[in-house]
């Protein structure tokens, strides 16, 4: 029973071992174009509901956050099943190292909210800067199992992210200082995954 174990635990960690050696095909262009416009969505019905996001920074949050939450489970959904369908028997271990890969960005988005909303609430005007560079961080984590060019898309999160910071006020809660960096991100991805897709022959 002990040789089984091993046996199993050994079978594991190759397919892991495999899994990390693979591109990961799980994510679908047109899914991915579609989050570009969750986000230009938010940021419409920021303009018209919220125009004064500084002195309503619950709204401020919930819109963003809903957003964050319909393209990540757009996303997570497709995600799966695109897996399953082009990764077949490996589809679990490309999906947990994919998950594995932008996770500690995820947590680390919720805290740094968190800590800001709850501690120092005076200088939330800073959350799209840091959201959009802890975001850039999760593109550079994955970008060893997705096509080269998305370095790219990390590099543009990434400068957006300094660019609100550097606004250094309010202003960086304008709907358009996410809606804008988010929707460019996410077409620049789809498109980088759209001609990797053609290459490799891949569905989209």
């Amino acid at each position: 029973m002990e040789d089984l174990h091993k046996a199993l635990g050994d079978i594991r960690s190759i397919r892991r071992q495999v899994a990390r050696s693979t591109d990961f095909h799980g994510y679908g262009p047109a899914t991915v174009a579609s989050t570009a416009a969750i986000g230009i969505m938010a940021a419409g019905v920021q303009t018209v509901l919220l125009p004064d996001p500084a002195n309503h920074i619950t709204g401020y949050l919930s819109i963003w956050l809903s957003a964050a939450f319909l393209s990540a489970a757009l996303a997570g959904a497709q995600m799966y099943t695109r897996s399953r369908r082009i990764h077949s028997a490996m589809s679990d271990e490309m999906i947990l190292m994919a998950v594995e890969q932008f996770l500690p960005s995820v947590g680390a988005s919720v805290l740094v909210t968190f800590v800001l909303l709850r501690y120092v609430p005076a200088d939330l005007w800073i959350l799209p800067g840091i959201w959009q560079l802890i975001f850039s961080l999760g593109v550079f984590s994955s970008c060893r199992f997705l096509p080269r060019p998305m370095l790219g898309a990390g590099a543009l999160y990434l400068l957006t992210g300094l660019v609100c910071i550097a606004l250094g006020d309010s202003r960086a809660l304008s709907p358009w200082a996410m809606g804008i960096p988010f929707a460019a991100g996410q077409l620049l991805v789809a498109g980088i995954l759209f001609f990797a897709a053609q290459e490799g022959g891949d569905e989209s």
